[in-house]
């Protein structure tokens, strides 16, 4: 008998989804395990895998469009099953649910305006852009508009072999230039004082980054404590750590162990805010930001405190790699009780974060400078590292985070504290 597969609930705070790509067709034979498609969530794209075996009957979305959590994704039966009764039985029990409504449907592709006045480049005018519908938009699913952005392909060039000429991955990654032709060598001039905007659909990530960084910003009232770290003996540690067999470790990760330690010493810094409630968390999952292409995760390292800082960067970076490929998974981006976001490696020397509800605080680390500094009395070359700390007043005093970052720069200025 035929069973109907629904937009599944991927995380949490999921609402809705996106079908980025869809990896099976009508009429494929499916077995348990085997990716259907691939799910835009508002965390991470996540690969959806069959737990039915069968033949792909129907699919109730297409490549870029979106549906609430529970309306209808696919079926998946025998070969020829009729399934019309089990359409209207489904829409019957779901009204609305079956399809994407018109307000939440993903855009194609982005539009320019009809104002623009560019080069004609021998490769636009080598073929015609069968991918594009009657006002002008090219159509392409989401993965091959990805990997042509990549590439650095002009959509605009390429033949589209899917459904009504639709551009998908197969199109983008088999793409051959067309052969330059000496007429058109010359480019057309351009037309000053003409304006041209491009617009691409906001992902459901990037609502949501959007969502909760605006709920944080304007409900959490947000102070900033900033102190300076004497860098050099982190350095020197650094270099003799680093020299021992099988042993990496980054300035990031003596950060992230370091807040780790100090929170310890101060519960009040690793706190939570709710209505009714605070809560002091006895446990430290510290989240560490990345930032993918659209937007932002945070994915966390458990129990921080308890592990050395060559396991921390391990990890740290085995989930930034995988958070980057859309791999990462959305319980790994659960559950911090606070975050450290580092920009030192783009060279910015101090900034200020907002925090991530509902932690009580985060860390901003800027880059390590070299610069005059005074000891002893004397002015001499040293090297200093500028850390910004976002305190929610309602949970985190002011002395209270002035006392934690004394702590958490005491830890830093002298490493060798961390490896008892």
């Amino acid at each position: 008998m035929a069973e109907i597969i629904t937009m599944p609930r991927l995380s949490d705070t999921m609402t809705e989804g996106v079908v980025a790509q869809w990896l099976k067709k009508v009429g494929d034979k499916i077995s348990e395990g085997d990716i259907l498609a691939e799910i835009e969530t508002d965390k991470a794209t996540m690969e959806f895998e069959s737990f039915s075996e069968g033949t792909l009957l129907y699919i109730g979305l297409k490549d870029g469009e979106s549906a609430p959590v529970d309306s209808l994704l696919a079926i998946i039966g025998e070969e020829g099953e009729d399934i019309d009764a089990i359409l209207k039985e489904f829409k019957a029990a779901t009204p609305g649910a079956s399809k994407a409504p018109e307000t939440t449907k993903t855009p194609e592709a982005p539009e320019k305006s009809a104002a623009i006045a560019e080069p004609v480049k021998v490769a636009e005018t080598a073929q015609a852009p069968v991918s594009a519908n009657a006002s002008g938009r090219i159509i392409a699913s989401p993965l091959a508009k990805k990997i042509a952005s990549e590439k650095g392909i002009n959509l605009n060039t390429v033949s589209g072999t899917g459904d009504g000429g639709r551009i998908v991955k197969s199109d983008v990654e088999n793409y051959v230039p067309a052969a330059v032709s000496a007429v058109a060598t010359v480019a057309a001039p351009i037309v000053s004082g003409t304006e041209s905007f491009e617009e691409t659909p906001n992902s459901q990530m990037r609502k949501t980054i959007a969502r909760r960084l605006a709920e944080s910003k304007f409900t959490a009232p947000h102070y900033y404590l900033m102190l300076e770290i004497n860098m050099d003996n982190a350095i020197e540690s650094r270099r003799i750590i680093n020299e021992l067999p099988d042993t990496k470790v980054s300035f990031n990760d003596m950060v992230v162990k370091a807040s780790a330690m100090a929170l310890k010493k101060h519960p009040k810094v690793n706190s939570q805010w709710f209505d009714d409630r605070t809560r002091i968390n006895h446990h430290v999952n510290i989240g560490v930001a990345v930032a993918v292409e659209d937007g932002l995760v945070v994915p966390v390292t458990r129990f921080t405190d308890q592990k050395s800082m060559t396991q921390i960067g391990a990890e740290i970076k085995d989930m930034a790699t995988r958070a980057k490929s859309k791999k990462l998974t959305p319980a790994e981006m659960e559950g911090s009780t606070f975050t450290v976001s580092n920009l030192g490696m783009f060279g910015i020397s101090e900034f200020t974060s907002i925090i991530n509800q509902p932690n009580s605080a985060i860390l901003s680390v800027g880059a390590i400078i070299e610069k005059p500094v005074v000891k002893n009395g004397q002015i001499v070359v040293g090297n200093t590292m500028k850390i910004t700390l976002a305190c929610d007043h309602r949970t985190v005093d002011g002395a209270t985070g002035s006392a934690f970052l004394q702590t958490l720069k005491q830890y830093i200025e002298n490493p060798v504290t961390m490896l008892a």
